[in-house]
C-alpha cells in the first residue's frame, strides 16, 4: 500500500481492529503513543506531495494505541502568507500534510524552534488551517493564553491533558498577550499550568511534551532533571521530551516517567548529520494498579528520513 488512498483504507481497518481490542480492556485504563521530531520538509516533504505516507514503516505502532502524540517541527503556512525567518535553517511542510497528519496522530505539539519559520503571519494563518482540518494541536496559539492552554482529549473515561514548551531559541517565536506563538519554556508557568490542568480542565493525566536540551548529545543538561522532577511535584504524570535529534536517558521519579529525548521520528538529513538516524516510540499505558506502564521501541530513519522499526514489533522493551 503506498498512495494515500489506499493507505486510508488500510488504516481504517487497522484502526477498527484496534478499537475492538481496546474493547476488550477494561474503561479507565489508556495508552498514548508519543513520537519525537516530525519534519516533512525535503525528503519527507516530496513523499507527502508524491501521494506516499512517511508514517507507514510505523503504522502498526500509530494503530495499537488509544491516543498519538508527536511534535510538528515545521512550519505549515497559508501559500503566500509570511515569510521565511533569516535563520540557519527554515523548514516548511505541503498543505497536504494535514489530513496525513489528522489520520495518524490524535495531536501535535507546535513548541519547538520551527514552527514559527514563517513569521508571526505564517504561524497565524497555520492555526486557521489546523482549525479547518480539524487536527488538534497545544503549545502555540493565537496569543500567550492560548499557547500555554492544555489541550484536553478523553479515551476510556479519562481526561488527557498535553502542555507544550519550548526553550530553543528564537525567543521572537513565542507568543505575547497580542501576538500568535509558541509557549516558551518558563519554570513558574509550566507549574502553574499543571495546577490549572488539574483544578480547571479536571484532567485526569497531565504530561507536559518539552522542546529542550541540547542537539546530538546523549543526556540532558543539568537543569533537565530539576525542572522535569519538579513538574512531576506540580501534578505531572510523565514528562516528555524532544528536540536534541538523538535520544536520551529515561529517568523514574515517584513511579512517573521521564522521557528526556525521543529523538527523530521523520526528519531530513543534511551533510553534516550522523549516518543514521534513530529515535523511540513510547507507549505510556495508564490506569492501571501497579502503576503506569512504559515501553520504547528502536525507530531508525531510511536516507529520505523516514521512520521504520530497527527491530521487530515483539521485541520492544
Amino acid at each position: 500500500m503506498r498512495t494515500i488512498a489506499r493507505i486510508a483504507c488500510g488504516f481504517i481497518l487497522a484502526s477498527l481492529a484496534a478499537a475492538g481490542a481496546a474493547e476488550d480492556r477494561p474503561d479507565r485504563i489508556v495508552r498514548i503513543t508519543f513520537m519525537g521530531d516530525i519534519c516533512l520538509d525535503g525528503g519527507p516533504g516530496h513523499v507527502v506531495t508524491n501521494g506516499e505516507d512517511p508514517f507507514e514503516g510505523v503504522a502498526s505502532l500509530l494503530e495499537d494505541t488509544d491516543l498519538a502524540v508527536a511534535n510538528l517541527e515545521c512550519a505549515l503556512p497559508v501559500r503566500g502568507a509570511g515569510k521565511a525567518e533569516i535563520k540557519s535553517y527554515t523548514f516548511k511542510a505541503p498543505r497536504e500534510s494535514i489530513p496525513l497528519l489528522k489520520r495518524r496522530f490524535s495531536a501535535v505539539s507546535l513548541a519547538n524552534n520551527h514552527s514559527g519559520d514563517w513569521g508571526k503571519d505564517g504561524f497565524a494563518s497555520q492555526l486557521d488551517l489546523f482549525d479547518r482540518g480539524k487536527l488538534p494541536y497545544f503549545g502555540g496559539g493565537r496569543n500567550i493564553s492560548d499557547a500555554r492552554k492544555p489541550l484536553v482529549l478523553t479515551s476510556h473515561g479519562l481526561r488527557i491533558a498535553l502542555l507544550g514548551y519550548c526553550d530553543f531559541p528564537p525567543r521572537r517565536f513565542a507568543a505575547t498577550a497580542k501576538e500568535p506563538g509558541t509557549a516558551w519554556l518558563v519554570e513558574a508557568d509550566v507549574l502553574a499550568d499543571i495546577k490549572t490542568a488539574r483544578t480547571q480542565y479536571a484532567a485526569d493525566i497531565v504530561i507536559p511534551f518539552l522542546h529542550w536540551g541540547t542537539e546530538n548529545t546523549p543526556t540532558p543538561e543539568d537543569y533537565q532533571p530539576t525542572l522535569a522532577r519538579k513538574m512531576i511535584e506540580a501534578g505531572a504524570d510523565a514528562v516528555i521530551g524532544a528536540h536534541p535529534h538523538v535520544t536520551q536517558t529515561i529517568d523514574w521519579y515517584r513511579g512517573k516517567p521521564i522521557v528526556y529525548s525521543l529523538g527523530n521520528c521523520v526528519f531530513n538529513y543534511f551533510p553534516h548529520d550522523m549516518a543514521v538516524y534513530y529515535g523511540w516510540s513510547v507507549q505510556l499505558t495508564f490506569g492501571k494498579p501497579s502503576g503506569i506502564d512504559l515501553k520504547t521501541t528502536v525507530l531508525k530513519l531510511d536516507p529520505a528520513g523516514l521512520p521504520h522499526l530497527a527491530i521487530p514489533s515483539d521485541k520492544t522493551h
